[in-house]
């Protein structure tokens, strides 16, 4: 699963690194190469890309810009798909015969008299209906425009924009541009808090690596051992390991229970996909881990495929606190995490751009892209990577160490936002210098007395109540679990081996120091006691 996502993350660098060549406009109009940009351009959003020709190796794509077209080509053996906007293989592509994404037919929003009476908006083909109908996941307008213009910019039931005298801590906290310290504190005295996360399935494959990073010596300026977040995904997790992670006080959430590997059932997904795979996930994850605290409150999106506002209805009836799925652009100064009352203070970068447009009760630990040049002060201007092991730049040990200095240096001589470093487990045990490499920063950053390892709730609990670094070691909330000793829960898990009407053909071993189930574990009978007969 891993190789797949590090391809869509190459993918998706190449479409973006490749040489940005300006089209020249001939001004010479018998010449077949000449262009009316400003015809092309109309209406025309400035961050699709299109072809002038379906000729050719269907690699060349263009996309407006202030100063004319700009193009881009895809390295050789790969092809543009127009669909996904993305360069792809050749073989995948079918969209070599199109020349620009389907245009769909938009609602009429803006006019200078009103064309409806008050409460309602035009459809674009000039029928009138309640405003609450746009953008509510089903087309009411018969020419279907009412679910065309959605984003968080254009949604018209969309979230206001932030309000500092409405939104107030411990339950509310924005700013306009996402960059201001809780509380106003000032920089030097606010702990550099950084999150260390892991994606996927914890088992034999990687559990030695979590104990070697986290064996039980290394500890916060508090006195508290420092902490990881794992959004586990159900298929091959061993849940005793996860119970035992859980009782040494690391954070357990949820990255969904079939992590299906279409990325389009993640972004198109209904309201009750997404409470079978995160309430699902959450529910067995209690059941087989015993975990029955209720502190399993946190969730990411495969993919990081973000569900837009079914995904985060979902959240909010099902009391997740807090989403770790959208990414927020490389910037010169990071963006500290925000709630959903308001609209989100950044671009809605990433996989399908299908962020919540609406007013959520939802916390979002947003994913401050890497910078990952390796020289900041010479190289040019490179994308960032949301997970390391996206950044497909870094191929030793030593460059991983300057990826992580660089980037603690531009959280920690700015706004001091959380600096996240999100993981799969397989791309840390690839190279043993990349382990020894982290244990090694996370060692010298243990040396200051305002750098601290925290997870994700644990964040959200400094921000609820932004306490100065000279108070920190009475900080109750980090106390919790501090320096966890004693045995695991069950030094022998049953081993027991499952198979489900779901999976055919399939015997899968449940690893938990709780009973065996019936059945495997699966998206319609997450409890594995059986199919409720109907």
């Amino acid at each position: 699963m891993a190789k797949v996502i590090k391809l869509f993350g190459l993918l998706c660098l190449v479409v973006t690194i490749a040489a940005e060549v300006r089209v020249k406009r001939q001004d010479d109009d018998s010449d077949p190469d000449s262009v009316n940009v400003e015809e092309l351009c109309k209406d025309r959003p400035g961050d699709e890309y299109f072809r002038l020709s379906t000729d050719g190796d269907c690699r060349e794509v263009v996309r407006c810009t202030r100063s004319g077209l700009k193009q881009i080509t895809c390295p050789s053996g790969l092809a543009f798909d127009i669909e996904k906007q993305t360069c792809d293989w050749k073989a995948k592509v079918t969209t070599c015969d199109k020349k620009e994404k389907p245009r769909k037919v938009l609602p009429i929003l803006k006019t200078d008299e009103p064309i409806c009476p008050e409460g309602k908006l035009s459809c674009g083909n000039g029928e009138c209906l309640d405003k609450e109908l746009f953008c509510n996941g089903k087309p009411d307008c018969k020419d279907e425009s009412d679910e065309n213009a959605c984003t968080v910019e254009l949604d018209p039931n969309r979230a206001p924009d932030c309000d500092t005298t409405q939104c107030v801590l411990p339950d509310c906290f924005c700013s306009a541009d996402g960059t201001r310290i809780p509380g106003n504190i000032e920089p030097q005295q606010v702990p550099q808090m950084i999150t260390i996360t892991f994606n996927g399935a914890i088992n034999v494959d990687n559990i030695d690596l979590y104990e070697d990073i986290f064996n039980g010596q290394r500890q916060n300026p508090n006195g508290c051992q420092i902490r990881g977040t794992y959004f586990v995904s159900h298929k091959y997790t061993n849940y005793s390991a996860v119970q035992d992670l859980h009782r040494k006080g690391h954070e357990i959430s949820v990255f969904s229970l079939t992590h299906k590997d279409d990325p389009n059932y993640w972004t198109q997904g209904t309201y009750d996909d997404w409470l079978a795979e995160m309430a699902g996930a959450r529910l067995i994850v209690e059941r087989f881990a015993n975990i029955t605290d209720g502190s399993i409150i946190g969730m990411r999106a495969p993919y990081l495929r973000v569900g837009g506002n079914k995904q985060f209805e979902m959240m909010a009836d099902q009391f997740f606190v807090y989403d770790a799925s959208i990414t927020a652009s490389l910037g010169r100064v990071p963006i500290w995490p925000y709630t959903l009352y308001f609209r989100m203070p950044h671009k809605c970068n990433g996989n399908a751009h299908n962020c919540p447009s609406r007013s959520h009760p939802v916390w979002e630990m947003v994913m401050n892209e890497l910078d990952r040049r390796d020289d900041p002060t010479f190289d040019e201007s490179l994308p960032g990577c949301h997970m390391v092991d996206s950044c497909s730049n870094i191929q030793s040990g030593e460059q991983f160490g300057r990826l992580l200095r660089h980037n603690f240096n531009r959280h920690y001589n700015t706004n001091r936002a959380p600096l996240g470093l999100h993981f799969h487990a397989s791309w840390l045990k690839s190279k043993k210098e990349y382990r020894e490499e982290l244990i090694k920063f996370i060692e010298e950053m243990l040396g200051r007395n305002d750098v601290f390892f925290v997870t994700m709730l644990q964040v959200i609990q400094w921000m609820q109540n932004p306490t100065e670094l000279n108070a920190l070691r009475d900080f109750q909330e980090w106390k919790e679990k501090c320096d966890v000793k004693g045995q695991p829960y069950c030094s022998l898990p049953n081993a027991c081996p499952l198979t489900t009407r779901e999976l055919p053909g399939e015997t899968l071993r449940l690893f938990t120091c709780m009973e065996c189930p019936n059945n495997y574990p699966w998206i319609l009978d997450p409890t594995g006691d059986g199919f409720s007969k109907k």
